[in-house]
């Protein structure tokens, strides 16, 4: 990393300026938080606050105190490696500023006060008790990346690709010394038996299904907008796609582009406009997210995409990772397969960590669609993807224009169907009509809360509201609610 970018660099999910000035304590929290999430770059002399180089040259006592931080106030002690880069301070002499490189930890570590913190976006976020045994538990499952496969050696794995991943990186030695020397992907145990790791098989294999078959990805189309089987089986197209990682995000993408439907219709001012099912940006995040951050660990089943006439669902085996949940996952990252993660970003399959999601739910606003919408099946994770709904409307002089609707329409008519009918929707039926509508998965548990009435009471407003305004698609477990209009 080179002065030039580090001044110019936002602070965020991997990285942190700090003025030479600060506590080590207080340090030692910035370095914890790293550690706990991803890893991350740490730049010590120059001002978080101003980006002015103070630089650490005149300071050399309080740089050793600095230094001494992942040792002294980490519990247990953080490993890092640090490095004195050339640079010109603000006052226009040549200095030098620390930047230290602080690695994701296969352990939860705690400040000196036994604070557990975690880096969430820019911040370094204070972990709750149950918090960190959830983080406990998760990084004992994030680090089966790392585990030796069982009967795999060197020579299953695909040198030539681990030479493209050199070249592109910039490393120089040949690709079986940076497999030795990096990332533990080829190591020796105490026999002097090589070990190869899951990562290193599952990015570079030469057939990784040989060790995990179900180390897949496999994308289904349904005709309409349930999933049916024996002799009302409704699957028009069933594809697999095996291969390393980075092969079955590839060809994942591109087939999963050509069964988006595009629609161009003439908008304002005479222009032609196209809009998608889904946007480009959501498919390759939902494809890189579900190779990327699956529990490899559980072997019984693939990543399955389920596309419907209505909505595309990934399942992932898994849940969600870390201290991550519904509620926060636009801005709170855990990678669950660390290394997965900095390889795919490396061939720019992920962009910054901690930013994809919530430009996913950006993306989908701008469209007018419902946010992604999560269910936990057992080990299964399930994220929905609403495809975006049109309407066509006639505009003076004939004109057919295509409009997005919106939650807000969708209610309205709703309200307008009952006064149609002759009935009045009370504020609690109209509230579980929307929850429904942002979230078709949701539980009577989960109604509960949000309306602030008993779920014996949930249920009645559901079943008088059944087939008129709400539609159970699918089983009670594993069925979505579906709103009619």
């Amino acid at each position: 990393m080179v002065i030039q970018n580090i001044i110019s660099r936002k602070e965020d999910q991997t990285f942190d300026c700090k003025s030479i000035q600060i506590d080590p304590k207080a340090l030692a929290i910035t370095i914890v938080a790293f550690a706990n999430a991803d890893g991350g770059d740490i730049a010590v002399g120059v001002s978080d606050k101003t980006r002015k180089i103070e630089g650490v040259d005149q300071h050399t006592e309080k740089l050793n105190e600095l230094l001494r931080a992942p040792l002294d106030f980490c519990n247990p002690t953080v490993s890092i490696t640090s490095e004195l880069l050339p640079c010109t301070d603000k006052d226009g002499n040549e200095n030098h500023i620390l930047l230290m490189h602080i690695p994701a930890s296969s352990e939860l570590h705690a400040n000196q006060a036994d604070e557990a913190f975690m880096r969430v976006g820019d911040k370094s976020r204070k972990l709750s008790f149950e918090e960190r045994i959830q983080l406990m538990y998760d990084k004992g499952e994030r680090y089966y990346e790392d585990t030796a496969v069982y009967g795999a050696t060197a020579d299953d794995i695909d040198m030539a690709a681990v030479e493209r991943y050199t070249e592109l990186i910039g490393y120089t030695k040949s690709p079986k010394q940076y497999l030795q020397e990096n990332n533990g992907f080829l190591t020796t145990n105490t026999k002097g038996e090589e070990q190869v790791s899951v990562a290193c098989i599952l990015l570079f294999g030469k057939y990784p299904q040989k060790f995990f078959p179900r180390g897949r990805t496999r994308f289904i189309r349904y005709k309409g907008t349930e999933e049916r089987v024996g002799t009302e089986m409704n699957v028009i197209k069933d594809v697999t796609f095996e291969g390393t990682i980075l092969d079955q995000v590839k060809a994942t993408i591109a087939y999963l582009e050509t069964q988006v439907e595009e629609h161009t219709f003439l908008g304002q001012h005479g222009r032609f406009v196209t809009n998608r099912d889904y946007p480009k940006f959501v498919i390759q995040e939902m494809v890189v997210n579900a190779c990327c951050h699956r529990a490899y660990n559980i072997k019984g089943t693939e990543i399955q995409i389920k596309m419907f006439d209505n909505r595309l669902v990934f399942e992932s085996p898994g849940r969600l990772p870390g201290t991550v949940k519904p509620s926060n996952i636009r801005h709170t990252h855990f990678s669950r397969n660390p290394k997965i993660a900095q390889f795919l970003k490396t061939y720019d399959f992920v962009k910054e960590f901690g930013e994809g999601v919530d430009r996913m739910c950006r993306e989908l606003e701008i469209n007018g669609t419902p946010h992604l919408s999560f269910h936990l099946d057992d080990f299964i994770l399930k994220i929905t993807v609403p495809k975006v709904i049109e309407k066509v409307v006639e505009k003076e002089g004939g004109v057919i224009e295509k409009m997005t609707e919106t939650h807000q329409e969708v209610i309205e008519k709703v309200i307008e169907k009952a006064r149609v009918l002759n009935e009045k929707l009370t504020e609690n039926r109209i509230s579980i009509i929307k929850l429904i509508k942002e979230n078709p998965y949701i539980s009577k548990s989960e109604l509960s809360k949000c309306v602030g009435i008993s779920e014996n009471s949930i249920s009645r407003n559901i079943e008088a509201m059944r087939d008129k305004y709400l539609r159970r698609v699918g089983p009670n477990k594993g069925g979505f609610w579906e709103i009619i209009e």
